[in-house]
């Protein structure tokens, strides 16, 4: 009998370890298995015409701790229960250009809060575009898309896919829009440029590709954007509507074949995009998201897509202003029209309760059928199923601390970066530059700073450094700068920004003057929804150096064009309006990674051997890249 009670005992400790495990996701490769198309089937059954069509709209989460009597925590779970969201988008609360970044515990222990309170699972989705660095912190940061572009390897974009995979999945995030199948034909493309792999349609579908199959078998959504095509646009889309003027024939060559591409690698879901384009959709008055001809006619039956069509943010200007007419019932016409076109998930209505009643007032009216609801909500519940949200809906957060930012992992996200970095122009006499450690400066810096000496016992390199960026309260230049003080310690950094730099402008001047040498750290990031200001006035976005800071390097090339390099950290575009540069590195993102592998290759620690990915006009062709090998 004791023996009995023994095994008894083990049995119920097993069951209970069993059933514990069980309440946590265990992400595996995307697929629908037959278990999950049967729960997609019966919870459909089971859903009212009111839960099925909140399933088919997601509402912005900021990702940071919130009391549960929070009025913002309440209003949210308020919608959940109301409208039956179906899907909520991770992200953080902004201040200008600076992202109020939060911590992976805190986006966890959010989305978790979130599914328990949700009768149905949630799609936890978040733009992961550069990995989960864009939004939390403490996790591996990697460069832009065009910076793999630059490093052209297949492996390192199926890497970064898994990598992105499995942080996100530890933080509770199940569907990233990402990659970016955009090819960016338009130097003056004010949203997509360094967001794209580049402009050679070939390479931005294996790229894109191999993403998609890393992510899928580390149980990531993947999501190709912006259908059909943002490369060739000069407007941003969230400000205002974008025109693609190409003919059928251009956009099917350049524009589709990434998305053919995505498709045949079974991405799970494709974004619309709210542009114009003429040759598609001849109703001024449409843009693609709201386009039966677009959605419906070219991606679904010409195209052959099965997956998830998702609007972009349905808040975006290129949308709202074809509704001039505002408040719910323009978000509710918008919505309709959406899903009528053939979308099954709409992104950050305007307005959620007016879009939400507009759609379920057309149902009622027959304007649209329940059967066309029951197809997108079928789709988002078998992609639920897909990720296993169907078994377990919440993640264990003691898993976070095995998963993300690995050693490993960061040692990838420096290997693109470095492998990235293009030197586009040289002179010959310039790079690389010298170290100039010595034992007076080596070592570690003191805790409360560095320890004043006299001025004729301080090492005088002659190096400057001029960072050029939208804000000098950003981290823009921070990683740059340490790494430069560590090879050069007396180094000269001055930073610039559109509201100090006719302060700084004499000050460049006399530092230009005295330095041997001088770097020129430009950062120019495609942000959405920038208004550059122009003479005083609200302009368009742009992702060129304007203003003041503008003719600052101008002057400063004017006078030291010879003993300069300008290295892009962002954009590489930018030379175009700066002919006489005779020393350029194109590095294409802002992040630490790409600062260190740029200070690596100007010092000739690093072989330099990445090729320009897309075209500058007048300057350089894509492709060009000079090769070094390390010193």
């Amino acid at each position: 009998m004791r023996k009995n009670f023994l095994l008894v005992c083990v049995l119920i400790l097993a069951l209970n370890n069993s059933l514990l495990a069980g309440g946590y996701q265990h992400p595996a490769p995307v697929r629908l298995d037959h278990e999950g198309e049967r729960w997609a089937q019966r919870t459909l059954k089971r859903m009212s015409l009111e839960e099925k069509i909140g399933q088919m709209f997601m509402v912005r989460v900021f990702m940071e701790f919130m009391n549960v009597e929070n009025p913002d925590y309440v209003r949210l779970r308020g919608q959940i229960a109301r409208f039956h969201l179906g899907s909520v988008l991770m992200t953080v609360p902004v201040d200008g250009p600076l992202l109020i970044k939060s911590e992976p515990y805190e986006a966890a222990m959010l989305a978790n809060s979130l599914q328990r309170a949700s009768k149905y699972p949630l799609i936890v989705a978040a733009d992961f575009e550069r990995g989960v660095s864009m939004r939390l912190n403490g996790v591996t940061v990697f460069p832009h898309a065009m910076a793999f572009g630059a490093a052209g390897k297949a492996s390192l974009a199926e890497q970064f896919g898994r990598i992105v995979a499995e942080e996100s999945r530890a933080v509770g995030v199940e569907w990233n829009f990402f990659p970016v199948a955009d090819v960016n034909s338009n130097p003056a493309n004010p949203i997509i440029n360094t967001r794209s792999f580049g402009e050679d349609p070939e390479q931005v579908s294996m790229l894109l590709s191999a993403y998609i199959e890393g992510a899928k078998q580390a149980g990531m959504l993947t999501t190709v954007k912006h259908f059909p095509g943002h490369g060739d646009t000069g407007t941003d889309s969230h400000l205002g509507v974008a025109v693609v003027n190409r003919s059928r024939e251009q956009i099917e060559q350049v524009d589709l074949a990434p998305f053919r591409a995505a498709i045949s690698a079974g991405v799970d879901s494709i974004m619309t995009a709210h542009v114009s384009v003429p040759a598609l959709e001849p109703n001024p008055k449409k843009v693609a998201t709201t386009s039966s001809a677009v959605v419906t006619g070219l991606l679904r039956k010409e195209m052959g897509f099965k997956g998830i069509v998702a609007t972009d943010a349905m808040e975006m200007g290129a949308l709202t202003r074809l509704y001039p007419e505002g408040g719910a019932a323009a978000a509710g016409r918008a919505a309709v029209d959406a899903v009528r076109a053939g979308n099954d998930m709409l992104l950050l209505p305007s307005d959620l309760e007016g879009a939400y009643d507009g759609v379920l007032r057309a149902v009622h009216s027959g304007e649209i059928s329940e059967t066309r609801i029951d197809e997108s909500v079928l789709r988002i519940l078998r992609a639920k199923a897909m990720t296993g949200l169907n078994k377990a809906t919440l993640v264990d957060l003691g898993t976070m601390a095995t998963v993300i930012a690995r050693p490993q992992s960061a040692e990838l996200a420096q290997k693109v970066a470095e492998s990235s970095i293009t030197l586009v122009r040289e002179n010959g006499h310039l790079l690389p530059l010298k170290i100039q450690r010595n034992r007076r400066t080596s070592g570690a810096a003191p805790a409360y700073g560095p320890i004043d000496r006299p001025e004729k016992e301080r090492p005088e390199s002659g190096l400057l450094c001029v960072i050029f960026t939208d804000d000098v309260r950003m981290e823009n230049g921070r990683q740059l700068e340490r790494a430069l003080r560590s090879r050069v310690p007396d180094v000269k950094v001055l930073l610039v920004d559109p509201r100090i730099a006719g302060g700084m402008a004499g000050e460049v001047d006399r530092a230009v003057t005295e330095a041997a040498q001088v770097i020129a750290a430009v950062y120019i990031i495609p942000t959405a929804g920038k208004a550059v200001k122009n003479n005083g006035t609200d302009a368009v976005n742009s992702v060129a150096l304007a203003g003041t800071p503008s003719a600052v390097l101008q002057a400063l090339l004017e006078k030291a064009h010879d003993k300069t390099v300008v290295v892009a950290f962002g954009s590489p575009y930018i030379a175009a309006d700066y002919p006489q540069i005779e020393n350029y590195v194109c590095a294409y993102s802002h992040v630490t990674v790409s600062e260190l592998a740029a200070v690596r290759a100007l010092f000739g620690e690093i072989p330099i051997q990445g090729h320009l990915p897309v075209t500058i006009p007048g300057f350089a062709k894509q492709g060009t890249g000079i090769q070094k090998a390390a010193q």
